[in-house]
């Protein structure tokens, strides 16, 4: 079992300090989701996570080893980032941007090998994007592209699938469909999820895990449970909310009440 851990993250943008000693640990297999206000630090936790950007202070280490001593192609072969929305002008078909997935995998001046062209048809197939195959990408729906973008990463064959909020923009058919995708993959491959999601009601009832960060700091984790509070969750976002359960599942789910006064901002 692999794990990916953040201990003590500070980082900081121009000298100004946007993450301040946030400690994060995912094994293969885990889902987690990353919550909090906009502004909050979600998606550069997700770039330290991800090895895009070195913390101030801190260590971020993949199996012991710290990131920054990875070359960039080993880090590609163990961890696979999904963008919030891909560039739309893209005009590679669909196949042709799911090869490039095997970029760390191949040489310089060799093709693909067998091991690779079973690897992009096996993401195709797994994401139910093999339809789409010879399609151009910037023809695809936002749903379409989305699926796309994840079968990139799953040509990777990676130990872990990073997402910056990877249900923006898509309709709830959409969002049902690529998080249900997500859950199957985590499942089958035992790959690690760790997804910026905006959504508490989705992250509750697909994540197992939540990190709620504010101004930086990671004030809470758990599970769903434990974390889709009032009293947690209230402080954060400052918003007025009631919790109530899933009538299926028996998750809480978030509700604004109008009728309860916000927070003042601080």
């Amino acid at each position: 079992m692999s794990e990916l851990c953040a201990r003590d993250v500070t980082f900081a943008y121009a000298g100004h300090e946007v993450l301040h000693g946030v400690s994060l640990q995912v094994r293969s297999g885990e889902r987690v989701a990353l919550a909090g206000p906009n502004g909050s630090g979600k998606t550069t936790l997700i770039r330290i996570l991800s090895g895009a950007a070195h913390p101030l202070r801190g260590t971020v280490a993949l199996d012991g080893t710290a990131l920054r001593t990875l070359r960039p192609r080993a880090l590609a072969r163990r961890i696979a980032v999904v963008t919030q929305q891909a560039e739309s002008g893209i005009s590679f078909t669909v196949r042709e941007l799911v090869s490039m997935g095997r970029t760390p995998y191949v040489g310089l001046l060799s093709g693909q090998s067998d091991r690779d062209r079973a690897a992009v048809e096996n993401a195709l197939r797994d994401t139910d994007t093999r339809p789409l195959a010879g399609r151009r990408f910037n023809e695809l729906s936002g749903g379409e592209q989305q699926r796309v973008m994840v079968a990139v990463g799953l040509a990777q064959e990676t130990d872990f699938l990073l997402l910056d909020e990877p249900t923006v923009h898509l309709d709830l058919r959409h969002q049902h469909d690529l998080l249900q995708l997500l859950l199957r993959l985590n499942r089958e491959r035992k790959i690690g999820l760790v997804s910026v999601l905006h959504d508490l009601n989705l992250a509750a009832l697909y994540f197992e895990r939540l990190a709620v960060l504010e101004r930086g700091c990671l004030v809470a984790e758990g599970t769903p449970r434990e974390v889709v509070t009032e009293d947690v969750l209230q402080p954060v976002f400052g918003a007025p909310l009631r919790i109530i359960s899933h009538p299926v599942t028996g998750l809480p789910q978030v509700l604004l009440d109008p009728a309860l006064p916000p927070r003042p901002e601080l």
